[in-house]
């Protein structure tokens, strides 16, 4: 009996010692380890299950969690509470209330827990509802819970209410209330409440030094900071961490050196204050003196180095790192991305035994950037976990290297889609010139329920814009104003520019003159806006007040200028502008204003001088410049050049059909049949062949496309019968297009 009672109580001791190293694994978040010290236990006890489960759950791993729960051979009080407390941590609301609900006995945790679930994810009513049926006397905790979810979701007036009908009020409850008018900014009601607190520790001097910094009033910070009776290590971190946040280094360095005792976390609050204002080799030198260095202070210094682009130096200090972290890894590995080293960058992944999903998602993120899609795939299909952020950055990577087809496969392939999975399709539809899809995706957002935001309606108005889809673009307009995003200085641009590009260009320049603040781009669109519809007199005007107001052009400025010259045959006008470009300003001309230039002489007939000047420029001419002077040689009828600027162009783009059509109309003009003879005979040989035109129209505030060959449409014969018939009565009268000399027609 001896010998089995010895027996007993080993296994027992086995036991404890086992559960207690799984609940150690478990708190510091290794749960691999925690696993595998759960599947060798030969003697499981109901505190093992627990463990496990309440492992589970707080590394986000609820399904495994509940799969325990359920093959538990026994459970007490505590397991159930465990479970619930995990679906509560990881925002179940629905799977929490449906354990809480099977319960047979409950006590006054699981009440609270179930409280505070309802109250973390803002369904106060459930909360309420839950806590007025509590049975018996209700604890101050399950008050605190309650008080504190009505403030957090700034119900003040219930909270208050709540906290005056305690029978027995704490300082928590008091704290709770404070906290929320802090968290939320609201300094003036919080003062007032704070003064009339029966009684306050040091945790409510901080929340109001933490309010007053959350504003941005440092002045009110300090002089709550004195008012402190004894102020302890997180008073005067909070108050570092003000000053270091808002630049100001040498009052928080003062403040620092006043600290009588300083932990790790004001080391790392004034290291991170140096790196934030770029002062790195300060940051340096603090690094050194540091008694004792955490994982935050080896990522916040390597995060310096990477910000100012030492990467080799950054690279030197995670190799010292006593002890790898995957923060500090992800910030090198950031360093790398945005200096698109992508193999530098997989180098350090690859050490990095369970990146988390910010690693994953950097690592996608700088193959998307790069172009590399293929590599970007690879990794998101070995993705352990995906988030929404790991979706959006392969919709955005796809729709930036103009594969718009896979960017639309993933995005209806997404569960969970948000705000940013729609604007990464529909700026992706505007940048591949899909203004008509971007449009229709638009209209589903918002059938869909999710708001635009400024983001949105900006690649919207620039898809009307492209359209001159004016109903469209007003019915934006009016949008904006009800969502109150007209006030956001990108979307009251992109409105500027739809105005302009359909027309309406007094109305654009009333919403230049109503916005609250305009910036550089505002003065751009205008000027642009004005040059598209040949008001070149006005935009040279707008430049000047623009030059009044103190805003100095950049290079966008002067090709809207060049361009409004070159519309209006303001050849000295243009001249002037473009010389006082390198004269005036410290800006160099590049390819985009010699355009423009060539395209001012050509107009002008001065074909000749545009063509030396376009020899003689200091850069390469590239694909619009020869096209503004093959233009200007149709408009003036020289084919000599023509040949010239024809020849480099096919260079740039060597199957643009457009290109070809233009020499060929101009040879046809002079008479040079031969010549016309050797284009086609070219577009032969280079297998170019004219691509089916695509228009829009807008009928009834809808935007519909249809392109030449399109049999689809219900009334396509019909609309072919007329086409003939219209050309027909073209040719008689001689206004047939020259075109049809190549058969493009």
């Amino acid at each position: 009996m001896s010998s089995q009672l010895r027996a007993i109580g080993c296994r027992g001791s086995l036991v404890f010692t086992q559960n207690l190293k799984l609940t150690q694994l478990a708190k510091s978040g290794r749960i691999e380890e925690a696993i595998g010290v759960f599947r060798g236990m030969t003697n499981r006890n109901t505190v093992t299950y627990n463990s496990m489960i309440s492992a589970y759950a707080k590394n986000g791993r609820v399904v495994e969690a509940r799969r325990l729960f359920d093959q538990m051979p026994y459970r007490n009080l505590v397991s159930w509470n465990t479970m619930i407390a995990g679906y509560s941590h990881n925002g179940c609301v629905v799977e929490a209330a449906e354990l809480f609900d099977r319960m047979h006995k409950r006590d006054v945790f699981s009440w609270t827990l179930m409280i505070t679930c309802y109250t973390r994810n803002g369904e106060l009513e459930e909360a309420r509802r839950l806590f007025d049926r509590m049975p018996g006397e209700k604890s101050s905790v399950c008050y605190n819970a309650m008080i504190s979810g009505y403030a957090k979701s700034s119900r003040f007036e219930d909270a208050i209410e709540l906290l005056d009908s305690m029978p027995c009020k704490d300082l928590v409850s008091w704290n709770s209330v404070l906290s929320g008018y802090t968290q939320k900014g609201k300094m003036g009601m919080g003062s007032k409440f704070f003064d009339r607190m029966p009684e306050k520790d040091v945790v409510s001097w901080n929340l109001m030094v933490e309010g007053f910094v959350r504003v941005g009033d440092l002045v009110s910070a300090f002089e709550c900071f004195r008012r402190i009776p004894d102020p302890n290590v997180i008073s005067w971190v909070t108050l570092l961490n003000g000053y270091c946040k808002s630049g100001c280094i040498i009052e928080g360095r003062r403040i620092f050196d006043q600290m009588p005792e300083k932990n790790v976390v004001s080391w790392n609050a004034m290291l991170a204050g140096y790196i934030r204002c770029l002062r790195v080799d300060e940051a340096s030198q603090l690094f050194m003196e540091m008694p004792e260095r955490n994982s935050i202070s080896w990522t916040t210094m390597i995060d310096g180095y990477v910000r100012i682009g030492k990467l080799s130096e950054a690279r030197n200090l995670l190799n010292m790192m006593p002890f790898k972290d995957v923060v500090a890894q992800t910030a090198l590995i950031n360093g790398y991305v945005q200096r698109m080293k992508m193999d530098e960058a997989h180098h350090i992944f690859r050490e990095i035994s369970t990146p988390d999903v910010v690693c994953w998602n950097t690592m996608i993120s700088g193959y998307a950037q790069c172009g590399r899609m293929d590599e970007a795939l690879k990794l998101f299909m070995r993705m352990p976990k995906k988030d929404v952020v790991s979706w959006n950055t392969m919709i955005a990577g796809y729709a930036q290297d103009g594969q718009m087809d896979k960017a639309i496969q993933f995005f209806h392939e997404m569960v969970k889609k948000n705000r940013v999975s729609w604007n990464c399709v529909i700026s992706g539809f505007i940048q591949n010139g899909f203004y008509v899809e971007a449009l229709q995706h638009f209209k589903m957002m918002r059938k869909e329920g999710k708001d635009p935001d400024w983001s949105t309606f900006a690649c919207a108005l620039s898809g009307c814009a492209n359209l001159v889809a004016l109903q469209v673009g007003t019915q934006l307009h009016n949008l904006l104003l009800k969502s109150g995003h007209i006030i956001d200085i990108f979307a009251a641009n992109a409105l500027i520019t739809m105005y302009a590009r359909c027309g309406r260009i007094l109305t654009a320049r009333q919403v230049f003159d109503e916005m609250v603040s305009v910036d550089l781009v505002s003065w751009n669109s205008l000027i642009a806006g004005h040059a598209l519809n040949g008001y070149a007199k006005a935009a040279i005007s707008i430049f000047r007040e623009m030059k009044k107001n103190g805003v100095a052009p950049d290079e966008v400025t002067f090709i809207g200028l060049l361009s409004a010259c070159s519309h209006a045959g303001m050849v000295d006008d243009g001249l002037e502008l473009f010389y006082s470009m390198s004269r005036d300003y410290p800006m160099t001309p590049v390819a985009e204003h010699y355009a423009c230039v060539v395209d001012l002489l050509g107009r002008a007939g001065r074909l000749e001088q545009a063509l030396k000047l376009v020899k003689g420029m200091p850069i390469k001419a590239n694909a619009s410049i020869w096209g503004s002077l093959l233009g200007a040689c149709r408009m003036h009828k020289n084919p000599e050049v023509a040949n010239v600027a024809a020849e480099k162009l096919f260079e740039f783009e060597p199957h643009n059909t457009s290109n070809y059509v233009l020499l060929s109309n101009i040879h046809a003009e002079a008479g040079s049949w031969a010549e016309v003879e050797r284009v086609r005979v070219l577009m032969k040989e280079r297998g170019v062949w004219k691509q089916p035109a695509r228009s829009w129209i807008e009928i009834k505030n809808e935007v519909h496309s249809f392109s030449s060959d399109d049999s689809t449409e219900p009334r396509a014969a019909e609309v072919f019968m007329v086409l003939r018939v219209l050309n027909a009565q073209m040719r008689n009268i001689g206004h047939m297009s020259d075109s049809s000399l190549l058969g493009c027609g």
